[in-house]
């Protein structure tokens, strides 16, 4: 017996599973990655609840403007930057604060031993990585989060962030180089705590 279906829906979708339902568990696939960024932005794991909540409610009301297609996670994590954004601006708290040429003397100051390409290219977060991560300040921590753990291009960088992609590159290049400064100096302290005992 065949079933009718209608010339968007994928082979093999049920008949009942409308645009909507598809829509709906396709976006609601991407609910960890986004509440772990959202978790990074506001650093209070209510918060963060409440800004994943107010990225669905705002995806699904929306979903007639998702272009097929197109890569539905940075759609998401667009309204969720959006999202933070207006809520950020809204209520004043954590504005954004970035010391551009404390960066550029901690990434002067690198000997070069490891690159950040290969401490980030580490299957898990240690200890020491999600400290050095928290660390970074905000905008450097959302580009190195969004491109070496979420895996977006820098174009979807660019619109998720609403900034040019030559700025998207330069706070991924100075987010890992101070990430790997910081990591640097972490790890030399603990080896000296070692080589003393």
């Amino acid at each position: 017996m065949a079933f009718n279906r209608s010339p968007g829906r994928p082979r093999g979708a049920p008949p009942g599973d409308s645009d909507a339902e598809q829509f709906a568990r396709a976006a609601l696939s991407h609910v960890d990655s986004l509440y772990g960024t959202a978790l990074r932005l506001t650093r209070r794991a209510a918060d963060a609840e409440d800004l994943v909540q107010d990225t669905y409610l705002k995806a699904f009301r929306s979903s007639h403007q998702f272009e097929r297609g197109t890569n539905l996670k940075a759609w998401l994590f667009t309204i969720l930057h959006n999202t933070f954004r207006n809520m950020r601006r809204h209520d004043g708290r954590n504005p954004v604060e970035v010391d551009s040429d404390a960066v550029d003397r901690a990434a002067a100051d690198i000997d070069g031993a490891q690159s950040p390409e290969q401490i980030l290219a580490r299957g898990t977060l240690d200890a020491d990585l999600q400290a050095a991560l928290d660390a970074l300040p905000d905008a450097f921590r959302q580009a190195v989060w969004l491109r070496d753990v979420e895996e977006l291009s820098y174009a979807e960088m660019a619109k998720v962030l609403d900034i040019p992609i030559g700025t998207v590159m330069s706070r991924i290049s100075r987010g890992r180089r101070a990430l790997f400064e910081a990591l640097q100096r972490t790890r030399g302290t603990a080896e000296q705590r070692v080589a003393s005992r």
